[in-house]
């Protein structure tokens, strides 16, 4: 059986109402409410595959783009990037996943390299 949407990472809202989803093989971020329904789908093929994804207790999702070497915050919705949190400058290389840790106020990015990124946050 061919996949045509192989999932990489998937993370639930705070409220449990929304579950996103990124793909490796697909540019596209999946936002679905909790009975499946598909409520937006952002697409940036400039992004490349997206890797890691995080949603922070506040509800903030957070998506690796790991072609791109970026790291982004989307609308809570799931249909737009509101920022761009780092990129390559900032040290970024292949991004696989991403956390925050609200204990820290950091936003960790694992990458492909064996290395991990720490950004504070305010």
């Amino acid at each position: 059986m061919l996949l045509c949407f192989a999932v990489a990472q998937c993370a639930v809202s705070p409220t449990g109402d929304r579950l996103y989803i990124t793909s490796r093989w697909h540019s596209k971020l999946l936002t679905l409410a909790r009975d499946g329904t598909l409520l937006a789908k952002c697409t940036d093929p400039a992004l490349g595959p997206l890797s890691g994804l995080h949603v922070t207790p506040a509800g903030q999702v957070l998506v690796c783009g790991a072609w791109s070497h970026t790291v982004l915050q989307m609308g809570w919705e799931g249909q737009s990037k509101l920022t761009t949190l780092a990129t390559q400058e900032d040290g970024v290389w292949f991004p696989w996943s991403v956390c925050y840790s609200s204990k820290t106020s950091s936003i960790i990015v694992g990458q492909d390299i064996d290395n991990i990124l720490v950004f504070r946050v305010e």
